[in-house]
């Protein structure tokens, strides 16, 4: 149970870290782009004030609230599954990555009218419209740990 709030926790320092060092440091807030490995890489400012890529963003100020609110109870129920079922470290980690993005985006969502979004990747002719942040990265890979690596699909394997 360790490994999952230390791997909470620098999951959202990293996040943290990595919004601080490209909108405060390298200035993406006035600059609105910067090109580091076109088209591979580009930080283009982005403001979130809906869920996954950008839906529902024109709605009421408080979906603002309710967001943070369902995150809570989200990463909470996450906690107690893992506290009740999770056996092995990978399972404990990848709970750690979901809760420690989800919570780095709440204060985003706290702090900001939505999640600071920076990331844009295109490849191979591609021009991918959408950007993310580090937290997207470790919830999503959190996410997948889960689903491959998870205790059901251990059982199943035992059992075949």
């Amino acid at each position: 149970m360790r490994l999952l709030w230390v791997t909470a926790l620098v999951a959202f320092l990293i996040d943290q870290a990595s919004k601080f060092l490209v909108f405060r440091m390298m200035a993406l807030a006035q600059a609105e782009q910067i090109e580091i490995f076109p088209p591979l890489l580009i930080f283009r400012k982005g403001l979130n004030t809906g869920v996954n890529f950008g839906l529902f963003a024109d709605s009421s100020p408080a979906q603002r609230w309710f967001l943070i609110g369902l995150t809570a109870i989200l990463c909470t129920g996450l906690v107690i599954w893992a506290m009740r079922s999770f056996e092995r470290r990978i399972e404990f980690f990848c709970v750690g990555l979901i809760v420690g993005g989800a919570v780095g985006n709440a204060l985003d969502r706290f702090l900001f009218p939505g999640v600071r979004d920076f990331l844009n990747m295109s490849c191979c002719g591609i021009n991918n419209p959408y950007v993310f942040n580090v937290a997207d990265v470790f919830i999503f890979a959190g996410a997948i740990g889960l689903v491959l690596f998870g205790k059901e699909r251990s059982d199943r394997k035992k059992a075949s």
